[in-house]
């Protein structure tokens, strides 16, 4: 005999805070709603969760459909349950952080999204539902984690030069760095490897090009290292 329950069960969704860096500032990605509610607005690539798949599984599968985007950098942020948060019905909503490279992904729109755009975290459009709360906690969540782990590095090209990741850095945190301070600790973490390779930043002299060393952090990682900057 099937197993019944007694109490009514609420809706379960997911949705993704993406994340990206133009080279000088944090950038989200927001799709516009192709069905209602809420049709025409804004919001973050997200649906509901089918029967067959987990919540991660979801997640990623959203973001494929709804953003053309795949094999990201993925991580379960937070459960938001308000009771009214969705006018059709009782929905809780398993929120996720990702982070992107934006010269190695072009977003598309798809299924129920009718646009996908990036759009600066400091100058977001009206989103709908609670998405600018979703938003808020997982920018809250990059600003804590870039402080211990390098997370930053999700967000960079594979060769990047100092003044890129002093900008990026700058950006999460929203605040500035002295120049020669900022180097002398990166260096001191050793989680870096210089490239015999240049690129012109600027009208200026050419800029040395880095890569990051993971397999090196991860050694260090054991040994418990501060990755604060």
């Amino acid at each position: 005999m099937a197993a019944t329950y007694e109490h009514s069960r609420p809706a379960l969704t997911v949705d993704c805070v993406v994340f990206g860096f133009d080279g000088s500032q944090l950038n989200v990605l927001a799709i516009r709603r192709g069905l209602a509610p809420f049709k025409g607005r804004w919001a973050l690539p997200g649906g509901f969760v089918r029967v067959e798949e987990t919540v991660d599984e979801a997640a990623r599968r959203e973001l494929a459909e709804e953003a053309g985007l795949e094999r990201v950098f993925l991580e379960q942020l937070y459960t938001f349950g308000a009771l009214k948060r969705d006018p059709r019905e009782r929905v809780v909503t398993v929120a996720y952080y990702a982070l992107v490279k934006m010269s190695d992904h072009s977003v598309r729109a798809s299924t129920d999204a009718s646009d996908a755009q990036w759009h600066p975290v400091t100058e977001l459009p009206t989103l709908a539902f609670d998405h600018a709360e979703i938003v808020a906690v997982a920018h809250e969540r990059l600003r804590g984690k870039v402080r211990y782990r390098p997370l930053g590095f999700e967000l960079l090209p594979p060769k990047f030069t100092l003044t890129q990741i002093q900008s990026l850095y700058e950006a999460i945190l929203g605040r500035t760095f002295d120049k020669r301070n900022f180097r002398k600790k990166l260096a001191a973490l050793e989680v870096i490897v210089s490239l015999d390779e240049m690129r012109r930043e600027s009208a200026g002299r050419p800029a040395q090009l880095f890569r990051f060393d993971a397999v090196r952090y991860a050694r260090l990682e054991k040994q418990g290292v501060d990755f604060e900057l």
